[in-house]
């Protein structure tokens, strides 16, 4: 009952004029910072917290925590209507919500998005509620076998998102781990893979300008060559009629993936380091996995939006948790929130919630408040992204490119990364005309950063034993997991084989 009274509290408090207004100025500034290609929630947070400055310390960050729930939201708006991932978490959103959008059914795919976001966010801020301490003490006993255990069952959970064809699917998913170890060495510092000593590649490859040139670029191209240049458009329809029966049909045919994003997304999004973009791969790998038809997803199944989108939006009030209760950010914009607490003069840690209970449960009461203030403004806005896509291909395909372009270079404002786009557009369109899937390539460059270091500090830990995995009580049953997920496509593909010898 303490519990509900502090909340009725926080909740009272985050309902201030003050603090209403910002939630609702931060939440629609967050859904077009996060619709925008390259700019995302962590550059949105960034970008805004000078003026957090003007405002008291509670207020500050209510106002971007509103920003970063409606950048989650907003990330869902691109992958959409322009194919193109508005940030890394959204990524998984566009294998089936592009499909959706070119059969004419952006809308059912925008209201799924809202619809599982908000059911995602209201998961997680229950479970942030009420097992804050719990969670916390949890999180901390995750080190890096843990986390690498983790990274390989997320691996595991897509190895099946190429298709049938393995062999293409295992060198897709190698492709994408090569080019995640560009840059400097996580250990020894050394720079790896520099082509031709060009300076831009010490900084490694970005995940947002692979997203940009594969799924902006390369589907621009890939639809051009499918059309033969004729003027085409998906004539989406749009009504109050169709966004209720959209709504009836998301909630009957996308309950499943949002359930696995809900509780998913937040346990993954706890975890220090991990974040929203793993949660959303994994729940969208989980969905189909566990799916009648897994064949469907790809082609535009309703629940291939609801998983990542609830991931997502979960894993974004996961990882608020380690920050205020430990002091460690769960994910980069979370740690740009801890910079400004400690700007503030606020010590996140423990103490946090007996020291500044105020503050601590009015941030509390305002993810609620922002959850269906976020909700409602992205159902608001729906036909307007909705008649995006009435324009003909002939004006979206240089609007796409110009986008992609803009986006890609707001990112590092580099030009290295402006080729970079092109040649990865270039390649992933060659890559869908030799049938390679796209999918597990990008995820591996999302996830092989994470991956690569945790993998080499558990073997510096165990003096290089990869016993170490298979000997501590958490890491152990999900290695196993993994491994059994890794080869059960071998084992469908051997017992195929054996079938066809005995006909």
């Amino acid at each position: 009952m303490e519990t509900l009274s502090f909340l009725a509290d926080g909740v009272l408090l985050s309902l201030q004029p003050i603090n209403l207004m910002l939630i609702i100025i931060g939440v629609t500034v967050g859904l077009f910072i996060g619709a925008m290609p390259g700019l995302g929630s962590v550059n949105g947070v960034a970008i805004l917290l000078p003026i957090t400055f003007l405002v008291p310390p509670g207020s500050a960050i209510i106002f971007l925590a509103a920003i970063y729930y409606g950048a989650m939201y907003g990330g869902a708006i691109s992958s959409v209507t322009l194919g193109i991932p508005g940030a890394s978490t959204a990524v998984a959103t566009t294998f089936d919500g592009r499909p959706l959008a070119m059969q004419g059914r952006a809308s059912l795919a925008l209201v799924t998005a809202a619809i599982a976001s908000f059911v995602g966010g209201t998961v997680a801020n229950v479970f942030f509620t009420l097992f804050a301490p719990l969670l916390a003490t949890v999180a901390l006993s995750f080190g890096p076998p843990e986390i690498f255990a983790l990274m390989l069952l997320a691996f595991a959970t897509f190895v099946g998102l190429g298709g049938d064809d393995i062999p293409k699917t295992i060198f897709s998913i190698c492709f994408g781990l090569v080019l995640a170890t560009v840059g400097f060495d996580t250990i020894s510092g050394e720079p790896r893979l520099v082509l031709f000593d060009i300076d831009g590649f010490l900084r490694g490859i970005g995940f947002i300008v692979l997203a940009i040139g594969v799924y902006g670029i390369g589907e621009m191209l890939w639809t051009i060559e499918q059309t033969r240049g004729e003027i085409t458009t998906t004539n989406p329809k749009m009504s109050v009629k169709g966004m209720v029966a959209d709504t009836k049909e998301a909630t009957r045919r996308g309950w499943k993936g949002t359930m696995i994003g809900s509780f998913l997304g937040f346990f993954v999004g706890v975890l220090p380091a991990a974040g929203a973009t793993p949660g959303s791969l994994m729940s969208y790998g989980v969905a189909k996995m566990i799916a009648k038809n897994p064949k469907e997803y790809g082609t535009g199944t309703p629940d291939g939006v609801a998983a990542p989108e609830a991931a997502n939006n979960s894993a974004s009030t996961g990882a608020m948790l380690p920050m205020l209760t430990l002091g460690i950010p769960g994910s980069p914009t979370t740690a740009i929130l801890l910079g400004g607490m400690v700007i503030w003069g606020l010590t996140p840690g423990p103490r946090l919630f007996v020291d500044e209970s105020e503050f601590v449960w009015g941030l509390i009461g305002s993810f609620y408040v922002s959850n269906v203030a976020a909700v409602l403004i992205n159902l608001a806005f729906i036909p307007l992204f909705v008649w995006m896509l009435r324009m003909p291909f002939t004006i979206l395909a240089p609007l796409i490119f110009v986008l992609s372009i803009i986006g890609g270079f707001a990112a590092a404002r580099s030009m290295h990364d402006i080729w970079l786009i092109v040649i990865f557009g270039i390649g992933a369109f060659f890559m869908r005309k030799f049938d390679y899937p796209l999918a597990p390539a990008v995820l591996a460059i999302v996830l092989g950063p994470i991956a690569e270091p945790t993998l080499r500090q558990s073997l510096l830990l165990s003096s290089g034993d990869p016993s170490i995995f298979f000997t501590r009580p958490i890491a152990a049953p999900i290695m196993v997991i993994a491994i059994i997920l890794i080869l059960l496509p071998g084992l469908k593909l051997l017992r195929g084989k054996r079938k066809e010898v005995k006909a």
